[in-house]
């Protein structure tokens, strides 16, 4: 058995790859993807648009982890139905493993609630850290893709997933309100991640797809003339009143209401996002669960 100084060797070697491995090319990528899913203010979908993307792209072939890190008001399991017992506090204490807390939700798709533990992230020093990063290694061989609901806002914790990420998925509705707060999300993003994160525009609650263009247009100009960022633009989702009727069934519209308005809407969002057009480059894989982590600890605020 390797003694404990062989150990901590081991991590501090590990420590300096997952350093590395943020300064590597994309074409040298070969882990999990992350996707942030972020918006400006609350009641714009987000956690809807998550929760449903990720079926979306489950159907798709993708396995799909859902990490529910709204530190407020999270609400993925209720969307979904689920009750979970534990959550990342309990894994990040070391009371449980990742493979306890998460439910699986369909077909390869499993959600892995967040509770306080992404903000108890924070306390760890760096050997727990090192060690929660080990624990979570594990989702590099149960999913392709690890989405995570995120806050409404620009908070420092909400941002820090977005900066920590492989991409980000901004969702704004036609609002003037939620418009200006996308934009604000996006220079906070700018900042934090010195404007090299992958932005995809997403316009929910649209009257018409026109709309949805126009307001995503809107976005994307002012963006790109003074952010210097271009985001993609990854669709309209129409607004439907079946979502209101999926919400109180706690079961995602996806499944609820399979040929829905809004339905048809997520699948296009999520084949955009997969590179299924003819136009686009396949999804391909990410800097993996480590790096991930190891970044997001770094911007909740590590202890050094």
């Amino acid at each position: 058995m390797p003694d404990v100084e062989t150990r901590k060797g081991d991590q501090a070697k590990d420590l300096r790859r997952i350093v590395g491995m943020q300064h590597r090319a994309a074409g040298r990528l070969s882990g999990l993807r992350s996707l942030a899913v972020l918006s400006g203010k609350g009641g714009v979908g987000k956690s809807n648009i998550s929760v449903n993307l990720s079926l979306a792209m489950a159907e798709r072939g993708k396995r799909v982890v859902l990490l529910d890190a709204d530190l407020g008001m999270a609400n993925v399991d209720l969307l979904c139905g689920l009750s979970p017992k534990f959550n990342l506090a309990h894994v990040v204490r070391g009371e449980k493993q990742v493979r306890d807390i998460i439910l699986p939700l369909g077909e390869n798709i499993s959600v892995l609630p967040g509770g306080p533990g992404v903000r108890e992230m924070a306390d760890l020093d760096e050997d727990a850290l090192l060690n929660l990063i080990d624990s979570m290694s594990v989702l590099e061989g149960m999913a392709d893709v690890l989405v995570i609901d995120t806050g409404a806002g620009i908070h420092r914790n909400t941002i820090s997933f977005g900066a920590a990420s492989d991409a980000v998925l901004l969702v704004t509705t036609p609002e003037p309100t939620s418009i200006r707060d996308a934009y604000s999300v996006l220079k906070a993003l700018v900042s934090d991640a010195a404007g090299k994160t992958e932005v995809t525009v997403v316009v929910n609650m649209a009257a018409s797809p026109e709309e949805g263009q126009d307001v995503a247009d809107r976005i994307r100009s002012a963006a790109a003339q003074f952010l210097g960022l271009s985001p993609a633009f990854g669709g309209t989702v129409l607004r439907d009143e079946t979502v209101a009727l999926a919400v109180k069934r706690r079961t995602p519209v996806l499944s609820a209401f399979p040929d829905s308005d809004a339905s048809r809407c997520i699948r296009s969002v999520a084949g955009k996002i997969l590179g299924l057009g003819d136009e686009q480059e396949p999804l391909g894989p990410g800097r993996g669960v480590k790096s991930f982590f190891f970044r997001l600890a770094r911007g909740l605020g590590l202890r050094r």
